[in-house]
């Protein structure tokens, strides 16, 4: 039963965010040609079969059964409908052939246009409801790095601070992981050791790395320093306080609570832990619970350092002018090295099962802002997807209006029909390999 619901409701939130982001691309197209005085003949939120439509004025309004895209149907043009009964009569006024390039190269782009649009406005209202919350990198004083990690690898050790990405400094720890910083070719971290700075650089499969394993993990940042004690618990009988920070295990010094748990997890009967406590050092003795390898303390989690930065109605434009377009450049960086074998396509190409699955956690962890998040991220790839040149695509279709602009000759309706059912088997094919791709990674496969 709370697979079904689980499934359900997956369902019911990856059909919403496709629902929007379909709805807005297609209206693009709808409002351009409707200004244009094109006449549409449907206007399709899904594809067939139909569950619901009607007709008002020259338009039929459909809601399609596979809520997997959709489409405007301008009379004139070859589309998806593959109809091209049209080509042995004469341009009418109100078709779309019979407009100048200028005015159809529009109508194209205006589906990428609006769910760029779109995204920017989602980030806009994101700021300005939510503001951001984020956490100063002065607020952390060093990260502990694993043997055997991607960090380790990279060259950082246990005590480094973190401060800046690709040779520039940054004010906030989630300014290091941008998709349009992360994405670049030669990505680099600042971090400051020892009073020096040194520059790490990524190796060529970061991404594909990043896919399995953090750069840095959330709690590699945590010190050693207690936020509460449970009562009755062995840290309560030793004597130990909020506020304490363990800085010696048995003589060893850390600084970090990986470090700290680790160590009780392995402690056999009574350890001596060295807490500074209002500038003093002081030794208790404590012997932690063999059962559950713990002694009742929980960590210092930031809560005091995290700032809400908080944006008025005129700023959150900024906010959504810049997110808009840094997730614009990472998509675009990042599918560069898909398409140049940078990065494997196994491993980070997504499909409808991937993107379901990755809008239900968004949902499920940050509710509607999660939710709008993400759909405002989809929005924006599914602009970039649709200017692949891929005949079918807007992309495609472009291509030809720009053949025709520079050659002033229309490529004729039986090449455009043989490299539309081409693009749109090449479409099927890449659809298939990508859920096939999503079913394998879903089972570990």
């Amino acid at each position: 039963m709370e697979l079904l619901i689980t499934i359900l409701s997956t369902l019911g939130i990856f059909i919403a965010a496709i629902f929007i982001l379909v709805f807005f691309h297609e209206l693009g197209h709808f409002l351009t040609a409707k200004w244009f005085k094109m006449r549409v003949d449907q206007f399709s939120i899904g594809f067939p079969p139909k569950i619901f439509g009607y007709k008002k004025g020259e338009t039929e309004y459909v809601i399609g059964a596979t809520p997997l895209g959709g489409y405007v149907k301008i009379a004139g043009m070859i589309d998806e409908s593959m109809d091209d009964e049209y080509t042995s009569q004469p341009p009418q006024e109100d078709e779309f052939r019979s407009k100048p390039v200028w005015q159809r190269m529009v109508v194209i782009l205006a589906g990428v246009i609006f769910n760029v649009i779109l995204a920017f406005f989602i980030y806009t209202g994101m700021a300005w409801h939510y503001g951001e919350e984020v956490l100063p990198v002065d607020a952390i004083e060093g990260v502990y790095i694993p043997e055997n990690t991607l960090a380790s690898e990279m060259g950082f050790q246990t005590g480094d601070r973190v401060i800046g990405i690709n040779r520039r400094e940054v004010d906030y720890f989630e300014q290091l992981f941008r998709p349009a910083a992360i994405t670049g070719r030669d990505v680099s971290f600042m971090v400051e050791r020892n009073s020096d700075i040194h520059h790490l650089s990524a190796p060529s499969d970061f991404l594909d790395r990043l896919n399995r394993e953090q750069l840095i993990e959330p709690s590699w940042i945590l010190p050693s320093k207690i936020a509460s004690v449970v009562d009755d618990s062995p840290a309560s009988a030793a004597g130990l306080q909020a506020g304490d920070e363990i800085v010696a295990f048995d003589g060893e010094e850390i600084s970090y609570w990986i470090q700290l748990t680790e160590k009780i997890q392995q402690a056999d009967g009574q350890v001596t832990l060295t807490v500074l406590r209002d500038g003093e050092r002081v030794d208790l003795s404590i012997i932690p619970d063999q059962e559950t390898g713990t002694i009742g303390i929980h960590a210092y989690n930031f809560a005091d350092s995290i700032v809400n930065l908080e944006h008025s109605f005129i700023s959150s434009f900024a906010v959504g002018y810049h997110q808009t377009g840094g997730t614009f450049i990472g998509i675009v960086q990042g599918l560069q090295q898909l398409l140049t074998g940078t990065i494997s396509v196994r491993e980070n190409l997504g499909g409808p099962v991937a993107i379901a699955s990755v809008t239900r956690d968004a949902t499920v962890q940050r509710g509607w802002e999660g939710f709008w998040l993400i759909t405002a991220f989809l929005s924006i790839t599914l602009a970039i997807m649709n200017m692949l040149p891929i005949p079918a695509l807007d992309g495609g279709h472009f291509l030809f209006l720009v053949y025709e602009g520079i050659t002033r000759r229309e490529p004729s309706p039986k090449v455009r029909m043989a490299l539309q059912q081409i693009g749109l088997i090449l479409l099927i094919g890449i659809f298939i390999l990508v859920t096939f791709n999503d079913i394998l990674r879903q089972f570990g496969g």
